[in-house]
């Protein structure tokens, strides 16, 4: 089967981080499960609606059931799956904390910048071991 056979006209994804596992008052359409070339996603993709007929890809990042840990997460399987559905836009959510004291819990924030932790744990990049010399600069998300 190949990533085109997912298709499903669906343009925006929801990656739920820890707590966010559904996407509630939507429209149940099906669930999809995307073989990539990079391996399966965290889970099947779950293709909802909203009331004024928009479709949305969700996919819980750690799994349905919460089993995969972070540094387990095969984010080129979990992209490459939204991307197979149709998805151009991902809205990413992660529960995590602050060093800043006017940072609450339960507090939203928007982020223009992170650190990457999980640098050499896994594969960083679409282009790693594909013998292709790419520069994707990780500077300016």
């Amino acid at each position: 089967m190949t990533l085109k056979s997912y298709f499903r006209d669906v343009r925006i994804g929801v990656i739920g981080g820890t707590g966010l596992y559904s996407l509630d008052g939507l429209k149940f359409v099906e669930e999809v499960t995307v073989e990539t070339p990079w391996g399966l996603p965290s889970g099947a993709i779950t293709i909802a609606e909203t009331p004024d007929g928009n479709r949305i890809a969700f996919l819980a990042r750690h799994g349905p059931a919460h089993h995969v840990l972070p540094s387990e997460v095969n984010y080129r399987a979990n992209i490459a799956a939204l991307k197979a559905v149709g998805v151009q836009v991902i809205l990413a959510f992660s529960a995590v904390g602050s060093l800043r004291e006017e940072i609450q819990p339960g507090d939203f924030v928007l982020i223009d910048q992170i650190i990457d932790r999980t640098k050499g744990v896994r594969g960083d990049s679409f282009f790693t071991g594909t013998g292709v010399t790419a520069h994707a600069s990780f500077g300016e998300p």
